[in-house]
């Protein structure tokens, strides 16, 4: 794979006379877009800015086949082999709240999840344990080493109903045996479904051959705008779920006393469409499919090996999940003895360009289960190369040093004794000063709302 080409499709990575490109290492969070994907939208709003299936002329025939399109495009993207079975959405969110939410429960069904979820695949659930009486099994996971496939066993009780698990975490990037325990929960009687918002965008799917009922994913983490989700699912499991939301384009009929549903998965794809999006998340799935996703993974194997190499090195570097770099190439979770993992991504971003994210990562229960504060994690994909490895590794060196044992002040320490690296002195990162000696909550630079509540959110 030319990284040096992929780079120049994307314009967030554009250098400009007042800054350098920067070093984008959140693409976990969200990934950047290609200028494909920009384009496509922008030809639908320019071209044919019509509705789907509700008028008769040019414009609403061609943005009907586009969006058919993409549905059959994503259909083969994820290995179903019937496009019936791909539900538009707003996120993963939402297609795991459909499936969750949309199954006829009933008091004392079982759910199986493991106890490092998003917080996607567990509020949900709490909620349905408390209105419905859904009980919820929790698989713990081992830290190291990989998934014995074998420990669902004892928690496949009867009345077990759904077995709802990530596919790759989002956490540290292990990747759990999606066929295998599929094979098991089928065994069970139970359905089986995975939130893929970290696999498919870095590894080819075959959902088919998985056996998976249920699978979800969001657009805006594979190259893709925000607000498209997608739930990929076998058509059949489809018919038990009740829609979510009624309305405009979910019925074939109505009168006054009552009203008739389209089939799956029109029923489930209430009011007017984001066509713009749904077109866009198209072009972003053409042009991972051109890149090769074989390709992306290898580039962020080779990646996540030169950064663990060069960090790992020094005691004072902990890695969150499997030490094999290569059971977790997308993302290098890590915490640094002494230095609060927001003062890190602080020091990074202001020091040396580089953009990471700190904090609980919406899996807020697996920190809190062991009283930690959180952790730094740089996540990679197919526009990453060297440079912004290497980039990282400056940074995390330099804060390193900068803030050696003994003599800090934050709340993630463990290795007062520790000493600083030897070797030359490395150059002050610019506006970093204040992170690096404080290792305090760093200041509020958002306002009220969302963007000023990464570290309460995670």
């Amino acid at each position: 794979m030319n990284v040096r080409r992929v780079r120049q499709d994307f314009p967030a990575l554009s250098a400009t006379p007042t800054r350098p490109a920067p070093v984008y290492l959140d693409s976990a969070c969200m990934s950047l877009v290609p200028t494909a994907v920009l384009s496509a939208m922008e030809e639908y709003y320019t071209e044919y800015p019509g509705c789907a299936g509700r008028s008769l002329h040019r414009f609403a025939e061609r943005v009907g086949e586009r969006y058919e399109g993409a549905r059959e495009r994503f259909a083969r993207f994820l290995g179903r082999r019937d496009p019936r079975g791909i539900v538009f959405l707003r996120n993963a969110t939402e297609a795991l709240n459909l499936v969750a939410q949309g199954l006829p429960w009933r008091k004392g069904d079982r759910v199986v999840i493991s106890d490092r979820e998003h917080n996607s695949n567990l509020v949900v659930w709490q909620r349905l344990a408390a209105e419905r009486g859904v009980r919820i099994d929790v698989v713990p996971l081992p830290d190291r080493g990989p998934f014995d496939d074998s420990a669902m066993d004892e928690h496949l009780r009867p009345g077990t109903r759904l077995v709802s698990l990530f596919h790759t975490s989002n956490l540290d990037g292990s990747t759990l045996p999606v066929r295998a325990i599929a094979e098991r929960a089928h065994d069970r009687d139970a359905r089986v479904m995975f939130d893929g918002c970290q696999a498919a965008p870095h590894r080819a799917v075959d959902l088919e051959r998985l056996g998976v009922d249920f699978y979800a994913v969001s657009a805006h983490k594979m190259l893709g705008p925000t607000g498209i989700g997608v739930l990929a699912a076998d058509p059949g499991a489809l018919e038990d779920l009740r829609p979510l939301v009624l309305g405009g384009e979910t019925v074939e009929r109505t009168t006054l006393a009552g009203h008739v549903l389209r089939p799956p998965p029109y029923r489930f794809e209430a009011g007017l469409q984001n066509y713009a999006g749904v077109i866009g998340a198209r072009a972003a799935v053409d042009y991972l499919a051109s890149v090769g996703l074989d390709e992306v993974e290898a580039q962020q194997r080779a990646l996540n090996a030169s950064v663990s190499r060069a960090l790992l090195a020094d005691p004072r570097v902990h890695v969150l999940g499997p030490e094999e770099p290569g059971e977790r190439p997308s993302i290098f979770a890590f915490t640094l003895d002494g230095i609060d993992p927001h003062d890190a991504a602080l020091f990074l971003d202001e020091g040396y360009g580089v953009m990471v994210r700190s904090g609980l990562h919406c899996v807020h229960s697996f920190y809190a289960a062991r009283g930690l504060p959180g952790n730094v994690r740089a996540s990679f994909y197919l526009y990453n190369d060297r440079s912004d490895a290497e980039a990282l590794v400056r940074g995390v060196e330099e804060l390193l040093e900068r803030v050696p044992g003994g003599r800090f002040t934050g709340t993630s320490g463990a290795t007062a004794g520790s000493s600083p690296r030897s070797g030359p002195a490395r150059r002050r990162a610019a506006g970093s000063r204040g992170a690096a000696s404080r290792s305090v909550p760093p200041r509020r630079r958002a306002g009220p709302g969302r963007a000023a509540s990464a570290r309460g959110s995670g």
